[in-house]
């Protein structure tokens, strides 16, 4: 509703914007730099952050710009099942038949993981999405997935995109065979509090407008509120557009901010 009254082509926080058109934050900058050493490397890697503060995101800009040629990705973004449920997913990514035995899914796509690499010339990568749901019999299984030719060589490049719960579980003691195998480790942050006007510059410009909406006190109210998470900062931002229209308003105010709090809480 609040398109037409701020002479917006688009509504500038949807999360539904093109990797090529994400804000380039001080926090993904670094992440990319290291999932992208990662997939160089053909590890395993841990990437974490709180719920919204776009460690996913991250990973789909970095996919986006690989070549395909010269990778295979598999995404997976349900992580809660058993060790078959997630067999199946992989295999159904790899555009595989779904065997009914477990072992003959793993072996499936171990061999599929293999021809990538030897015949068709391409890094495989699997990226595990919300992987602080899974269960423990299944990082142990993706640790196995990942041990080829006698643990001697790297394959399979997989990263678990997970909240921060999952690294204190990885550092426990049933899981370090598999800590041990975790080669990069990163953690997303959200955006700095310097960050924030270039951020609404950044999306406003995208969806039609040059004007800055969102007075400096209003951005504070948003930053205070949200501790910088991009999520949360989206959803409190179309919020309190919102409220600004009702009160025919033309930029957002932190009174606007603060009407807006009990729609995103």
């Amino acid at each position: 509703m609040y398109r037409k009254h701020f002479g917006l082509l688009v509504h500038p926080f949807t999360k539904e914007i093109e990797p090529e058109n994400l804000y380039a934050s001080a926090a993904m900058c670094e992440m990319q730099t290291r999932i992208s050493h990662l997939i160089d490397l053909r590890g395993m890697g841990l990437v974490t952050g709180d719920a919204g503060s776009g460690k996913s995101t991250t990973c789909r800009k970095v996919v986006s710009e690989l070549h395909t040629g010269l990778h295979r990705v598999v995404y997976i973004p349900n992580s809660n099942g058993n060790v078959m449920d997630l067999y199946k997913s992989i295999a159904w990514e790899f555009g595989l038949p779904t065997e009914r035995s477990r072992a003959a899914l793993y072996k499936q796509i171990r061999g599929e993981v293999t021809r990538l690499c030897q015949e068709a010339r391409q890094k495989p990568i699997l990226i595990v999405d919300d992987a602080h749901f899974l269960r423990s019999d299944v990082l142990e299984e993706l640790r196995m997935l990942t041990n080829y030719a006698m643990d001697s060589e790297n394959r399979l490049c997989l990263i678990l995109v997970a909240q921060p719960e999952l690294r204190r579980r990885v550092s426990m003691a049933a899981h370090e065979a598999l800590n041990q195998r975790i080669v990069v480790r990163a953690h997303m942050k959200g955006l700095g509090r310097d960050e924030l006007d270039a951020y609404f510059k950044h999306l406003l410009k995208a969806a039609g407008t040059e004007l800055q909406l969102f007075e400096p006190a209003a951005q504070e109210a948003i930053f205070q509120a949200t501790s910088g998470l991009p999520r949360k900062i989206n959803l409190l931002a179309h919020h309190a557009l919102i409220a600004a229209a009702l009160a025919s308003a033309k930029t957002v105010t932190a009174e606007h901010v603060e009407s807006a709090l009990p729609e995103v809480k």
